[in-house]
């Protein structure tokens, strides 16, 4: 079950201490701005748990927002209100930046939902074998090869070959890195359609696509530095 959204609670509002939602950043009844809200980034745009978001709408509504919570509207506020708008502008900016980025979007949902990713949650010796079983012997062969063209560099050396190669892996790996990315839209359309069990289901695909992907952009990362270099 999707946990955070289901804790927001009605609180009394400081300046007409009618009861309202916890997750919003201005009362719904006299319009003041509340303290930085419980509950998520979605909640922050009154948004559902989503995958698949109407970007244009979520630009739209954190401009709006954005110019509700402007400094410049507090000035004569009181010290509470300018504090307030400080950091609702905070919790707005983070919010949108997550929100409008589809990995950031995916990668927090699962969070939310308990998943554990990222490299926060392996040890070494986990790290050590993340090698995707179908990659391999590519990975093997492509870190000879970079080893190669950095010890080529040190020495001044020139290796147009070599180049040319890591060249076509880090296209290779670079398509890859594509096709997980529409496995992934497949998943979000999933998630977002599917009942608890489907989505129970998608979580643990998204999780495991997620962690091929770092993969590869670590390597794509490794190939255009030593290129670079």
């Amino acid at each position: 079950m999707f946990k955070v959204l289901d804790s927001a609670v009605p609180v009394a509002c400081w300046s007409c201490s009618i009861g309202h939602n916890d997750s919003t950043l201005f009362c719904p009844h006299c319009s003041k701005i509340q303290p930085p809200p419980g509950g998520d980034y979605f909640s922050v745009f009154s948004l559902e748990p989503k995958l698949n978001l109407d970007m244009p709408a979520l630009e739209h509504e954190f401009h709006r927002l954005s110019r509700k919570l402007h400094p410049d509207r507090f000035a004569r506020a009181e010290e509470n209100e300018k504090e307030w708008s400080l950091a609702d502008t905070a919790l707005l900016n983070d919010a949108y930046r997550t929100l409008k980025d589809p990995l950031r979007r995916t990668e927090y949902l699962l969070k939310l939902l308990g998943a554990e990713i990222g490299d926060g949650h392996e040890s070494k010796e986990e790290k050590s074998v993340r090698v995707p079983v179908d990659l391999l012997e590519e990975v093997f062969e492509l870190n000879m090869q970079l080893e190669e063209m950095r010890a080529a560099r040190a020495t001044g050396e020139a290796y147009p070959e070599l180049q040319v190669s890591l060249e076509q892996a880090k296209r290779k790996f670079d398509a890859l890195q594509q096709s997980v990315d529409q496995e992934l839209r497949d998943e979000w359309t999933a998630w977002d359609a599917g009942d608890a069990g489907a989505r129970a289901s998608s979580q643990k695909r998204m999780v495991a696509l997620l962690d091929r992907r770092r993969y590869l952009s670590n390597l794509v990362r490794d190939v255009t530095e030593t290129l670079g270099a």
